[in-house]
């Protein structure tokens, strides 16, 4: 089985306030230890990503509605 491809979509742009990247959603950790990462770590950080990436632009979303400058 391969190994699973780092999710890096080459726009690397850390989120001050969730410290992930808003183009992959990996954490600052992750994206600095992934290639020390076994394959079931890599697995488990990429089912975590959609969700992490959902989360960033619903909070984007609700402060540009509420009038307020996301960071």
């Amino acid at each position: 089985m391969e190994r699973p491809a780092s999710p890096c979509i080459r726009v690397c742009v850390l989120d001050s306030v969730t410290d992930q990247c808003i183009g992959c959603g990996r954490r600052r950790m992750e994206i600095a230890s992934w290639t020390r990462m076994d394959d079931a770590q890599r697995e488990a950080v990429v089912a975590e990503l959609p969700g992490r990436l959902r989360a960033m632009t619903r909070r984007d979303v609700r402060g540009r509605r509420a009038g307020t400058r996301a960071t």
